[in-house]
């Protein structure tokens, strides 16, 4: 089975980088800004197909000039079947 994982995150940038800050989160992929706010507050969402991607890109968004800190909010796991798991059932 594969898994797919989805986590969102607060991000705090400083108010004067926040465009920057958006710009070099959405060139991480698998991660986008749904919303922000003018003082600097961001509503990250990340994706990503195993625990340390995405462990691995919080990790990168703390890193970027202008973050001053970024805070896990939620973490989700769920359990992809294979596509062709279902073949051949009720056959």
């Amino acid at each position: 089975m594969n898994e797919y994982h989805v986590s969102s995150l607060v991000v705090h940038a400083a108010a004067d980088q926040i465009e920057s800050v958006t710009s070099e989160i959405e060139k991480i992929p698998g991660a986008e800004v749904p919303a922000s706010s003018e003082v600097g507050k961001l509503v990250v969402v990340i994706e990503g197909e195993s625990r340390v991607g995405l462990l691995d890109k919080f990790e990168q968004i703390k890193a970027l000039p202008g973050v001053l800190a970024a805070t896990l909010v939620f973490h989700q796991v769920e359990e992809e079947e294979p596509e062709n798991a279902l073949e051949g059932v009720g056959q």
